[in-house]
Protein backbone atom coordinates (compact mmCIF):
# COMPACT_ATOMS: atom_id res chain seq x y z
CA UNK A 1 0.00 0.00 0.00
CA UNK A 2 1.32 3.58 -0.97
CA UNK A 3 -0.24 6.89 0.78
CA UNK A 4 0.50 9.79 -1.69
CA UNK A 5 1.77 12.46 0.07
CA UNK A 6 2.29 16.46 -1.88
CA UNK A 7 5.32 18.47 -0.94
CA UNK A 8 4.13 22.50 -0.49
CA UNK A 9 7.28 24.20 -2.24
CA UNK A 10 9.76 23.37 -5.18
CA UNK A 11 12.84 25.02 -4.50
CA UNK A 12 15.69 23.15 -2.23
CA UNK A 13 13.76 22.61 0.70
CA UNK A 14 11.09 20.88 -1.17
CA UNK A 15 13.54 18.72 -2.72
CA UNK A 16 14.84 17.79 1.03
CA UNK A 17 11.70 17.23 2.31
CA UNK A 18 11.17 14.95 -0.94
CA UNK A 19 14.07 13.10 -0.21
CA UNK A 20 13.07 12.61 3.19
CA UNK A 21 10.15 11.34 2.16
CA UNK A 22 11.98 8.89 -0.19
CA UNK A 23 14.31 7.39 2.58
CA UNK A 24 11.07 7.19 5.10
CA UNK A 25 9.32 4.79 2.34
CA UNK A 26 12.75 2.55 1.80
CA UNK A 27 12.74 2.33 5.62
CA UNK A 28 9.04 0.88 5.28
CA UNK A 29 6.43 3.79 5.09
CA UNK A 30 3.27 3.91 3.16
CA UNK A 31 3.73 7.22 2.01
CA UNK A 32 4.68 7.94 -1.36
CA UNK A 33 6.28 11.04 -2.98
CA UNK A 34 3.45 12.75 -5.13
CA UNK A 35 4.97 15.92 -7.01
CA UNK A 36 5.10 19.44 -5.23
CA UNK A 37 2.77 22.48 -5.20
CA UNK A 38 2.71 25.92 -5.07
CA UNK A 39 1.25 28.66 -4.48
CA UNK A 40 2.05 30.72 -7.39
CA UNK A 41 3.44 29.12 -11.17
CA UNK A 42 4.24 32.51 -12.25
CA UNK A 43 6.69 32.83 -9.58
CA UNK A 44 8.62 29.65 -10.48
CA UNK A 45 12.60 30.14 -10.92
CA UNK A 46 14.83 28.07 -11.88
CA UNK A 47 15.79 26.84 -8.49
CA UNK A 48 12.67 25.24 -8.57
CA UNK A 49 11.81 21.26 -9.63
CA UNK A 50 9.60 22.50 -12.79
CA UNK A 51 9.02 18.88 -13.74
CA UNK A 52 7.88 17.64 -10.55
CA UNK A 53 5.57 20.43 -10.26
CA UNK A 54 1.57 19.25 -10.48
CA UNK A 55 0.06 22.39 -10.39
CA UNK A 56 -0.89 25.37 -7.73
CA UNK A 57 -3.32 25.57 -4.95
CA UNK A 58 -6.23 25.42 -7.34
CA UNK A 59 -4.83 22.29 -8.64
CA UNK A 60 -4.80 21.12 -5.16
CA UNK A 61 -8.04 21.56 -4.25
CA UNK A 62 -9.65 20.62 -7.55
CA UNK A 63 -7.70 16.65 -6.37
CA UNK A 64 -8.31 17.18 -3.32
CA UNK A 65 -9.55 13.28 -3.18
CA UNK A 66 -6.62 12.03 -4.51
CA UNK A 67 -4.27 13.77 -1.87
CA UNK A 68 -4.30 12.28 1.64
CA UNK A 69 -1.05 13.92 3.11
CA UNK A 70 0.28 17.41 3.08
CA UNK A 71 3.98 18.44 3.50
CA UNK A 72 5.83 21.56 3.93
CA UNK A 73 8.75 22.35 1.56
CA UNK A 74 9.54 26.05 2.52
CA UNK A 75 12.63 27.06 4.82
CA UNK A 76 10.88 30.58 5.87
CA UNK A 77 8.41 30.28 8.80
CA UNK A 78 6.44 32.85 8.11
CA UNK A 79 5.40 31.33 4.65
CA UNK A 80 5.58 27.43 6.02
CA UNK A 81 2.83 29.06 8.62
CA UNK A 82 0.95 31.29 5.79
CA UNK A 83 1.00 27.65 3.12
CA UNK A 84 -0.26 25.46 6.12
CA UNK A 85 -3.08 27.97 6.86
CA UNK A 86 -4.13 28.41 3.12
CA UNK A 87 -4.04 24.35 2.70
CA UNK A 88 -5.52 23.48 5.66
CA UNK A 89 -8.75 26.03 4.36
CA UNK A 90 -8.80 24.14 0.73
CA UNK A 91 -8.12 20.74 2.12
CA UNK A 92 -9.17 20.49 5.74
CA UNK A 93 -9.42 16.36 5.81
CA UNK A 94 -5.94 16.37 4.38
CA UNK A 95 -3.26 15.19 6.83
CA UNK A 96 0.14 16.23 7.64
CA UNK A 97 2.47 13.48 8.88
CA UNK A 98 5.49 14.09 10.59
CA UNK A 99 8.33 13.42 8.60
CA UNK A 100 11.51 11.80 10.92
CA UNK A 101 14.15 10.58 9.30
CA UNK A 102 15.00 7.26 10.31
CA UNK A 103 18.79 8.17 11.42
CA UNK A 104 17.86 10.33 14.26
CA UNK A 105 18.42 9.77 17.84
CA UNK A 106 16.00 11.29 20.53
CA UNK A 107 14.01 9.63 23.42
CA UNK A 108 10.43 9.77 21.68
CA UNK A 109 8.74 7.84 25.08
CA UNK A 110 8.92 11.41 26.19
CA UNK A 111 8.92 13.46 22.61
CA UNK A 112 5.71 15.98 21.77
CA UNK A 113 5.24 16.94 18.29
CA UNK A 114 2.27 18.85 17.12
CA UNK A 115 1.08 18.29 13.29
CA UNK A 116 3.35 18.36 9.93
CA UNK A 117 6.82 18.06 11.96
CA UNK A 118 10.22 17.57 10.17
CA UNK A 119 13.07 16.33 11.79
CA UNK A 120 16.24 16.14 9.00
CA UNK A 121 18.91 13.02 9.02
CA UNK A 122 21.77 13.26 11.99
CA UNK A 123 19.55 15.51 14.32
CA UNK A 124 20.39 14.53 18.32
CA UNK A 125 17.86 15.46 20.51
CA UNK A 126 17.46 14.69 24.42
CA UNK A 127 14.52 13.63 26.58
CA UNK A 128 11.28 15.99 27.11
CA UNK A 129 11.41 17.82 23.92
CA UNK A 130 8.55 19.48 22.41
CA UNK A 131 7.74 20.60 19.22
CA UNK A 132 5.06 22.77 17.94
CA UNK A 133 2.79 22.33 14.88
CA UNK A 134 4.67 22.42 11.18
CA UNK A 135 8.17 22.88 12.72
CA UNK A 136 11.29 22.06 10.45
CA UNK A 137 14.92 20.70 12.19
CA UNK A 138 17.35 20.67 9.93
CA UNK A 139 20.35 18.38 9.18
CA UNK A 140 22.55 17.62 11.82
CA UNK A 141 21.13 19.50 14.63
CA UNK A 142 20.96 19.28 18.58
CA UNK A 143 17.97 19.49 21.33
CA UNK A 144 18.65 19.67 24.42
CA UNK A 145 16.35 18.71 27.42
CA UNK A 146 13.36 20.24 28.02
CA UNK A 147 13.90 21.90 25.00
CA UNK A 148 10.65 23.65 22.84
CA UNK A 149 9.85 24.69 19.77
CA UNK A 150 6.95 26.49 18.74
CA UNK A 151 4.31 27.06 15.73
CA UNK A 152 6.63 27.22 12.09
CA UNK A 153 9.93 27.20 14.05
CA UNK A 154 13.07 26.24 11.49
CA UNK A 155 16.15 25.06 13.26
CA UNK A 156 18.60 25.20 9.91
CA UNK A 157 21.64 22.89 9.14
CA UNK A 158 24.08 22.10 12.39
CA UNK A 159 22.31 24.49 14.75
CA UNK A 160 22.30 23.95 18.67
CA UNK A 161 19.68 24.20 20.68
CA UNK A 162 20.51 23.89 24.42
CA UNK A 163 18.74 22.39 27.21
CA UNK A 164 15.35 23.88 28.57
CA UNK A 165 15.37 26.31 25.72
CA UNK A 166 11.54 28.48 24.60
CA UNK A 167 11.78 29.40 20.84
CA UNK A 168 8.56 30.79 20.30
CA UNK A 169 5.86 30.57 17.43
CA UNK A 170 8.15 31.24 13.64
CA UNK A 171 11.12 31.77 14.69
CA UNK A 172 14.07 31.38 12.23
CA UNK A 173 17.37 29.99 13.93
CA UNK A 174 20.16 30.32 11.51
CA UNK A 175 22.50 27.82 10.19
CA UNK A 176 25.57 26.86 12.76
CA UNK A 177 23.76 29.23 15.36
CA UNK A 178 23.97 27.88 19.52
CA UNK A 179 21.25 29.26 22.04
CA UNK A 180 22.49 28.36 25.33
CA UNK A 181 20.56 26.90 28.22
CA UNK A 182 17.30 28.32 29.29
CA UNK A 183 16.47 30.75 27.57
CA UNK A 184 13.83 31.88 24.84
CA UNK A 185 13.86 33.38 22.04
CA UNK A 186 10.80 35.40 21.34
CA UNK A 187 7.74 35.05 18.57
CA UNK A 188 8.99 36.00 15.02
CA UNK A 189 12.54 36.49 16.23
CA UNK A 190 15.54 35.37 13.72
CA UNK A 191 19.41 34.37 14.72
CA UNK A 192 21.77 34.42 12.79
CA UNK A 193 24.03 32.31 11.41
CA UNK A 194 26.60 31.04 13.22
CA UNK A 195 25.27 33.47 16.41
CA UNK A 196 25.68 32.46 19.88
CA UNK A 197 22.75 33.62 21.88
CA UNK A 198 23.64 34.29 25.28
CA UNK A 199 20.69 36.33 26.57
CA UNK A 200 17.25 36.60 25.93
CA UNK A 201 15.78 37.78 21.96
CA UNK A 202 12.76 39.95 22.04
CA UNK A 203 9.78 39.38 19.62
CA UNK A 204 10.67 39.63 16.44
CA UNK A 205 14.39 40.86 16.81
CA UNK A 206 17.57 39.55 15.33
CA UNK A 207 20.20 39.05 16.55
CA UNK A 208 24.14 38.14 14.82
CA UNK A 209 26.78 37.31 16.06
CA UNK A 210 29.57 36.06 18.95
CA UNK A 211 27.86 37.12 21.16
CA UNK A 212 24.73 37.26 19.23
CA UNK A 213 23.57 40.89 19.58
CA UNK A 214 20.60 42.94 18.15
CA UNK A 215 20.82 44.37 14.50
CA UNK A 216 19.71 48.15 15.02
CA UNK A 217 20.24 49.43 11.38
CA UNK A 218 23.18 50.22 8.26
CA UNK A 219 26.63 51.45 9.55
Amino acid sequence: MSTPIVVLGAGGQARDTAWLIQELRAAGSELEFAGFVVSDLAKLTDRDSRSQVLGDFDWLQAHASEIPALALGVGSPKIRLLLAEEAQRRLPQAVWPALIHPRLEIDHASLQMGRGVMLGAGVVGSVNIRLGDFCLVNLGCTLGHEAQLGRGVVVNHGASISGGVVVEEGVLIGTGAKVLQYLTVGQGASVGAGAVVTKDVARGQTVVGVPAKPVTGKG
